[in-house]
């Protein structure tokens, strides 16, 4: 990447792309301060979580699964079958909108805490790069020079190490996909059992490969939709990674140090036009240029403009999290009404997920006529036949499942048995017929209510019709 920087044309073109619409390579400085230490230690909590929260079990249950194949899912240890999908789509729901208002409130802070691809680029491909190839400089050198014995080596090292690395990650985003216990099961039998699988699981780690090894902050840029999000999400009141314009500039401008200067006397600002704000930028922007689509707000340019400012003897924080506000009018961070808004259907709808998720059954129970079939009249008692589904969404079996009539006297019968067992995260399904007297029918098609027992605890009621003979 060029030191230079065009400052009239920032926004005609991305930083990763040059005037001839090649590719501009970015080699970001390595970052180091006080917001790289907390975004380590966040990035290195979230890496242990994603690597071990498919292999966390409660009561059973995979701590996170999203096993699309067989239709299964396990969200914080609590199964969700087909029939919970409305809420899956409500927590999906809930995290847009969470993520919506923390973008109001402190930008695109997700981007640069949080999400998954800069965390693994950021936290893990970025510190192998540095660990075997060198700081910026080193990395600008190694890449200009011929291919000899040192770049073969160091060059084939990477690749290799990023491979490795690629290829976990592919396992453990199968643990999430079709459960750990399953890929656990998979490696014991060894690839040669489970070629299907292996197949996947290398088009899976290409995939990894290409993005951190080759395509990289292109994600961020032209790829994921989220940054574009921000010019409608921002406002002058949200917290964001920004340059003071006001300190920084002043009457006259940036400028480079001049030794016995006073810049207050002479008009400069305290920016000192050192460039290295860009230089440590993963994205390969100028923050001195203002919000912009490619910042992350990752605060390695607070890093490094502190540590500039230390330097030079001028005060911290030329680059910070601030508003713009904060910035033109000294105003301090409000909780605005668009924000109060946000929150206030944030709390809505987690409320509403809230009291679905506990009120929602361990067993879910289908009961349908059989098609084509009327009902059958046995001296003083009509029949119907129905088919029946149980699913069991517990990580326990129910050992005794029967049906009992509620609302109207009758008598319901199993095909071949008086009970049956439902196994743990199962399903059973069967025949049974309903037997009621004609006086107690209210027409020719009556609602009735069944409901099921495990021994003597109701774990779950169903409806249907009973058809009988017209009254006339």
């Amino acid at each position: 990447m060029s030191d230079t920087h065009d400052d009239d044309g920032f926004r005609d073109r991305i930083g990763t792309i040059n005037e001839e619409g090649k590719r501009a390579w970015i080699y970001p400085k390595k970052p180091s301060g006080k917001w790289y230490k907390y975004r380590k230690i966040t990035g290195w909590f979230l890496l242990a979580f994603l690597f071990i929260a498919p292999f966390i079990t409660i009561n059973g249950n995979q701590f996170l699964l999203f096993n699309v194949l067989d239709r299964r899912f396990n969200i914080f240890g609590f199964p969700f079958w087909p029939q919970d999908f409305y809420l899956v789509v409500m927590c999906m729901v809930i995290g847009v909108v969470f993520v919506a208002l923390f973008t109001v409130a402190f930008g695109r802070i997700f981007c640069g805490w949080i999400c998954p691809q800069t965390i693994f680029m950021e936290m893990v491909f970025r510190r192998i790069e540095y660990w075997i190839e060198g700081d910026r400089n080193a990395q600008l050198k190694l890449d200009k020079q011929q291919w000899n014995a040192e770049k073969i080596r160091k060059k084939g090292l990477k690749w290799f190490v990023f491979f490795v690395i690629s290829f976990a990650i592919a396992n453990v985003f199968l643990a999430y996909l079709v459960g750990s216990n399953s890929l656990i099961a998979m490696v014991q039998d060894g690839p040669a059992s489970h070629i299907g699988t292996l197949v996947a699981l290398l088009i899976f780690t290409a995939v990894f490969y290409f993005v951190y090894a080759w395509f990289r902050e292109q994600v961020c840029i032209i790829a994921c939709p989220y940054g574009r999000l921000q010019g409608a999400l921002l406002d002058d009141e949200s917290v964001i990674v920004a340059y003071d314009h006001v300190r920084g500039e002043r009457e006259n401008g940036r400028g480079r140090i001049v030794k016995n200067e006073n810049r207050l006397l002479s008009g400069k600002g305290d920016c000192i036009d050192c460039k290295l704000c860009v230089a440590v930028c993963p994205t390969g922007i100028d923050i001195r240029n203002g919000t912009q689509l490619e910042c992350i707000n990752c605060t390695a340019c607070i890093d490094e403009c502190n540590t500039v400012m230390d330097k030079v003897g001028l005060p911290q924080g030329l680059i910070r999290y601030a508003s713009e506000d904060e910035i033109t009018k000294k105003a301090p961070f409000a909780f605005t009404a668009r924000m109060k808004g946000y929150t206030a259907v944030l709390v809505i709808l987690t409320g509403i997920f809230l009291g679905l998720l506990f009120l929602r059954n361990d067993a879910e129970a289908t009961v349908l006529r059989l098609p084509g079939q009327l009902f059958e009249q046995k001296g003083d008692i009509i029949s119907n036949v129905y088919t029946y589904k149980i699913i069991n969404k517990t990580a326990n079996s129910l050992e005794h499942v029967t049906f009992k009539l509620s609302g109207i006297e009758g008598e319901v019968k199993l095909v071949g048995k008086p009970d049956f067992k439902v196994p743990k995260e199962g399903m059973a399904q069967g025949t049974l017929f309903v037997e009621i007297k004609p006086h107690l029918l209210k027409g020719d098609k009556t609602k009735i209510k069944l409901e099921v027992y495990d021994g003597n605890r109701l774990i779950e009621t169903a409806s249907t019709n009973f058809l009988g003979p017209r009254h006339f």
